[in-house]
């Protein structure tokens, strides 16, 4: 994997280009943030242009893919709408939710209030599903996959809030976005808390994994993106403490489903 500012290269051919993103990036313009930065702007000096064939959110870091030509994207923007991309997100949350399992179906409109969010609504939103799974517990968080069917604008973090749930460092959905401190899972901390440096201080939400047919050969190919750095230390100072791993987890689930 090539590191490169900004983001990191996970694979790349003539047709399409798979990047792990940091949060902060758009993954295209926004009529709503127009002098935010641009992923594709910071690719494009690399691998000349690319064709978005879908988003995440600006804060969400981690897989995004792009289409380099016309044909390819085609062939992915109809893979998106017709659902046939599985789409998998680890999220770090407030709490613990009541289930292991759980499908989350509640109508969604986008740029449903005036701070231009995400909110549920049972008349004038659209279907919107996302299956979600717990983790591990790690104190006063939990780790928590979401497996989106659809592709609304910040579905997971509307659904989410529907359900009573809050990414940590969200403001704009939980209104907390006090940053992920060492002090605050550690009891025996001995530190300067006024000097201390956050473990996480961005949203708590990484694009994981994405599986997709690929536009020339046809073959289903699955991308993983690994953790950046920050969101990464916090999940290895988490396992030191409640020895849980979202990796871990994650990874014998997929085992799991394979030998089925």
């Amino acid at each position: 994997m090539k590191a490169i500012k900004n983001y990191s290269v996970i694979y790349q051919d003539e047709s399409i280009v798979v990047l792990n993103k940091v949060s902060g990036l758009l993954v295209a313009s926004d009529r709503y943030d127009k002098e935010a930065p641009r992923l594709d702007k910071l690719a494009e000096e690399e691998f000349g242009r690319l064709l978005a064939v879908h988003r995440i959110d600006k804060d969400t870091s981690g897989l995004v893919i792009y289409a380099r030509t016309p044909e390819a994207h085609r062939f992915l923007s109809i893979a998106f709408e017709r659902r046939e991309v599985h789409k998998t997100y680890h999220a770090l949350v407030h709490g613990r939710p009541a289930w292991e399992e759980y499908t989350h179906k509640a109508k969604l409109l986008p740029d449903g209030d005036p701070r231009h969010r995400t909110v549920v609504n049972k008349r004038m939103g659209k279907e919107s599903i996302t299956n979600f799974k717990l983790l591990g517990t790690v104190g006063p968080y939990s780790w928590i996959q979401a497996d989106p069917v659809t592709g609304r604008t910040h579905q997971i973090r509307a659904h989410l809030q529907d359900l009573g749930i809050s990414i940590v460092c969200d403001p704009l959905y939980s209104g907390n976005q006090k940053p992920v401190r060492l002090s605050d899972i550690k009891r025996s901390y001995r530190g300067d808390v006024f000097e201390e440096r956050p473990l996480l201080a961005r949203l708590g939400l990484h694009a994981y994994q994405l599986s997709v047919v690929h536009p020339e050969t046809k073959e289903r190919m699955t991308f993983t993106a690994p953790y950046h750095r920050d969101m990464d230390a916090l999940r290895k100072q988490l396992f030191k403490l409640y020895k849980v791993d979202p990796l871990a987890q994650s990874e014998e689930a997929e085992v799991s489903e394979k030998s089925e």
